[in-house]
């Protein structure tokens, strides 16, 4: 498999968003280097890859929130990219302190869409910083560059209450449809009663979600008008669960788990 390079950009941007825009549910399972996007791409039916950037960042021994170097996250997406021919989105967190550079950088590398963080920043602010990056996508030659404008509302939701977090996710969430963003991305817990509302207040195929235990089932969620659901560091902890099993196992006498396959 080769990587996207140059025009070759555009035209997955451009198949990343009908299948964002598809009223089927885009089902995307994140990586977070070469082998394991192999592993996820060559799964029929995957349509398209999203990176991890916190599984990126434990991979290369940083924490979490910006920590590893801005040159060392897209190198990783940059191998990513080349490694499948699949529409690429990366997480960039919340753009590393230039969200746009961050952004033409990435879709030099191959990159078809992102997720950006507003961090709760001032809402004029973090709906400038949505326009400001889709203006550098469309100056790239990208126009139809999926930007997955994400609202860090929810991760209050302690501190100010439900109703409050959910006025604030539609609020932020208009103003960067405003801007220029295709879809919000509002990760949490959410339930079915809070989608629906996300969703009429966005439109239909506008919405992406996290899928942390608790969310709707998939069929639900396609019903409700969600565009995507991704997973973010939980398939890493899955497969790390599935090392520290196998530790535990030989620990106590046991080996290699049947039905392992030969995937690397």
């Amino acid at each position: 498999m080769t990587g996207s390079t140059g025009a070759d950009v555009a035209a997955k941007a451009t198949e990343l968003l009908r299948l964002h825009r598809d009223p089927q549910l885009l089902r995307v399972v994140n990586v977070w280097d070469v082998i394991s996007a192999k592993v996820v791409g060559d799964i029929e039916g995957t349509t398209a890859l999203a990176t991890a950037s916190h599984s990126i960042a434990a991979s290369r021994g940083y924490e979490d929130g910006e920590n590893i170097p801005v040159d060392e996250m897209l190198g990783e997406v940059a191998r990513i990219v080349a490694a499948t021919d699949l529409p690429v989105t990366a997480d960039l967190e919340g753009g590393y302190g230039n969200a746009a550079e961050t952004v033409r950088r990435a879709i030099g590398a191959g990159v078809a869409g992102a997720n950006i963080e507003d961090q709760l920043k001032p809402l004029a602010e973090a709906a400038a910083q949505v326009e400001s990056i889709m203006k550098a996508a469309e100056a790239e030659g990208v126009p139809d560059f999926v930007l997955n404008a994400r609202t860090d509302a929810f991760l209050k939701v302690e501190e100010r209450g439900a109703e409050a977090t959910l006025e604030d996710a539609v609020q932020r969430g208009r103003a960067f449809l405003d801007a220029g963003a295709p879809v919000v991305f509002v990760p949490g817990v959410l339930s079915e009663e809070q989608i629906t509302t996300l969703v009429e207040a966005f439109g239909p195929q506008r919405l992406t979600v996290i899928g942390l235990p608790g969310l709707p089932p998939q069929a639900r969620l396609t019903e409700l008008g969600v565009a995507r659901i991704s997973y973010g560091p939980l398939t890493q902890r899955v497969a790390l669960t599935a090392l520290a099993e196998l530790t535990e196992s030989v620990r106590e006498g046991g080996g290699i788990p049947e039905g392992t396959r030969p995937l690397n």
